[in-house]
């Protein structure tokens, strides 16, 4: 018997991304080698490498000693908390824009 396995991430400014799983969703900032992620299944991971020749470093800062069931429910919870507070900051800075470039012109 198999297990079915989902998961999307999308590029919502250029360094931020959206991390979407079955379980969980997390928010990852930073650049190519070096970037860390919040909201996910483990609490708080940064991760840093040499790009092109697998040599790397992180470090997982959360939720590891909770029990299973406990740590996916709250790091979901988390992980969508993060989600939530990205897109309004998206959507106040698109708005911010907008009325700065409609006073200019």
């Amino acid at each position: 018997m198999g297990f079915f396995r989902f998961r999307r991430s999308f590029r919502v400014l250029p360094g931020v991304r959206i991390n979407l799983g079955k379980r969980s969703a997390s928010v990852s900032v930073g650049v190519r080698g070096a970037h860390v992620t919040m909201g996910g299944p483990s609490g708080t991971r940064t991760t840093v490498g040499l790009s092109g020749t697998g040599l790397g470093y992180t470090e997982v800062s959360g939720t590891g000693h909770a029990a299973p069931d406990a740590a996916l429910g709250g790091s979901a919870v988390r992980g969508w908390v993060w989600l939530a507070l990205l897109v309004v900051a998206v959507v106040a800075l698109v708005t911010l824009m907008a009325g700065c470039t409609a006073t200019v012109g």
